[in-house]
């Protein structure tokens, strides 16, 4: 304990010394009175002394309420409780200069053991989706991932990431669809600046096209070598691709989407904006209809002359919406129906967030890929399911009963879009990203290493030399410096009479929407 001379305890024991003996009992002078006070000042003393002791930072009380003629009341004070001082590290961009990667980031995060006086809440446990990290990386879990496997995998990568020594280095093979390498390479490098220091070493392969290309049937032999290890955004049950979070969680800027957290928010006004019961109540979609079979075919169930399925539909023209400043394509404003639908396009579509953030219950056409998250939601709890072989009559059942049964239809709505603010916000996209590098590299069997060719980047060589929309998100989505708390912990893996469950109840539920979709369009013909 510090002295009582030096820790500003004498400055208070003063101050309270002199209050009470101002409020000291009004004595008449007489021959008792010196006598009187003699007696009272040591308990003065005694009191101010006390009082300064527990008034001090390491107390928990202090003397309020001193009243003439009062008792001295001592209370309880909550102890201070300041926040740590976040540390930001803002990008250091030289002119006129060849842009280096700075010396000077923090090698670690400010996590709860290097912050002191001040109580951090305990490290929740991942949503469930989290989960899906074992499953993908099952394949793996027996032999490990050897340098052989990994090299097998560069037949289609678009770029190889090693991160050695905190320090990122891409070999780069092939030019991606518009900027998607480069805004994935970012928002790896977002996550080193949020959990700096906190990842080990690792060497992985990056596929940005859509469809998934490791086929597990190439791999099921006794004498198979073992599937290369891809990273890419969506995979299938027949593929064992590691699904990894998409770019556009970092914006868009080829078709002015904006970044994860900020349109995040923009989304949930435009919620608020509009009750469920005063929306459309028609099934609404809007989208490039010419990338699949599927697409155009679910515009045969758009209104017509001859039929109207319960269903507004609209081509989306990227080009004349660029030429156009993008003012049709504002997706905060397209939750103004009460049902909206999802579809695939070429593969898996990152419209899919987009569309489950709205409120308005997801009309979900039978997907056959999967990204990081979308395997953990349940029909008739987040969506519900569309027939893909005979998708205008679904659709206008799914309407006709969400309009019958509005309650119901609202609750599943809801449950997705909550589900989407609350357990897809990017802090758990970081989160995510970090198991899965995490435990993937705990799988490898060799040392990562830069090879020849490879170039060092960071978000310095990145964000300062790009330009118009691409750095404007840049800056927008760049983590400002270390986290403060750890990230989430991670579920352990499914159980497989859980998984196996959990696959039944999603099949049952499919089912029992089909038989009532089946009953309604029987009766209807008995009319």
């Amino acid at each position: 304990m510090q002295r009582f001379c030096s820790s500003g305890l004498a400055r208070h024991f003063s101050e309270v010394l002199i209050t009470l003996w101002r409020w000291r009992p009004r004595v008449k002078k007489n021959i008792g009175t010196t006598t009187t006070l003699l007696l009272f000042l040591p308990l003065l003393i005694a009191t101010a002394f006390i009082s300064s002791l527990w008034n001090s930072d390491t107390s928990n009380f202090s003397v309020h309420n001193i009243s003439r003629n009062k008792t001295v009341i001592i209370v309880s004070r909550k102890p201070q409780n300041r926040p740590p001082k976040r540390i930001t590290t803002p990008l250091n961009c030289v002119k006129n200069q060849t842009q280096t990667c700075p010396t000077n980031y923090p090698k670690t995060s400010q996590t709860q053991e290097s912050i002191s006086d001040y109580s951090i809440p305990p490290t929740s446990t991942c949503p469930d989706y989290f989960r899906w990290i074992h499953e993908d990386l099952s394949p793996w879990k027996v032999t490990g991932i050897t340098r052989d496997m990994l090299e097998r995998a560069n037949q289609t990568a678009h770029f190889r990431l090693i991160l050695v020594n905190n320090k990122v280095y891409i070999h780069k093979y092939k030019q991606s669809i518009q900027t998607r390498d480069v805004i994935t390479i970012w928002g790896i490098l977002q996550l080193l600046r949020k959990y700096p220091g906190r990842l080990p070493d690792l060497e992985l392969m990056f596929d940005c096209d859509d469809r998934p290309v490791i086929r597990s049937q190439d791999y099921s032999g006794p004498n198979n070598k073992g599937p290369p290890p891809l990273f890419r955004y969506s995979g299938d049950r027949w593929t064992m691709d590691i699904v990894f979070p998409d770019w556009s969680f970092w914006g868009w800027a080829e078709i002015n989407i904006k970044p994860w957290e900020s349109l995040l928010r923009e989304l949930k006004e435009g919620n608020n904006g509009r009750n469920w019961v005063d929306r459309e109540p028609y099934a609404y979609w809007k989208g490039n209809p010419f990338v699949a079979e599927t697409r155009r075919d679910l515009l045969t169930c758009n209104l017509s002359d001859k039929h109207d399925w319960n269903a507004r539909f609209y081509v989306q023209d990227w080009i004349l919406e660029s030429k156009q400043g993008f003012q049709q394509s504002n997706l905060a404003s397209q939750c103004a129906h009460r049902y909206k639908i999802y579809i695939e396009g070429y593969a898996w579509s990152v419209s899919e967030k987009y569309i489950l953030a709205c409120d308005s219950m997801t009309l979900l056409v039978k997907p056959y890929f999967h990204d990081f998250f979308i395997r953990y939601l349940q029909p008739l709890r987040h969506y519900w399911p569309i027939r893909d072989k005979d998708k205008c009559k679904s659709i206008k059942f799914a309407v006709d009963w969400g309009n019958t049964h509005k309650q119901k239809a609202q609750e599943i709505g809801r449950a997705a879009s909550n589900f989407i603010q609350e357990e897809l916000k990017m802090e758990y996209v970081y989160d995510y990203m970090f198991h899965l590098l995490n435990e993937y590299a705990k799988l490898l069997k060799f040392k990562p290493v830069a090879p020849d060719g490879a170039v060092e980047v960071c978000s310095e060589t990145m964000a300062c030399t790009a330009n118009g929309s691409h750095k404007k998100f840049m800056m927008e989505s760049l983590v400002k410096g270390p986290s403060i708390t750890s990230p989430c912990t991670l579920p352990p893996p499914y159980e497989p009479k859980v998984l196996g469950a959990f696959y039944r109840r999603k099949l049952n539920a499919i089912l029992q929407v089909q038989k009532w979709e089946d009953r309604y369009w029987e009766s209807l013909k008995k009319q």
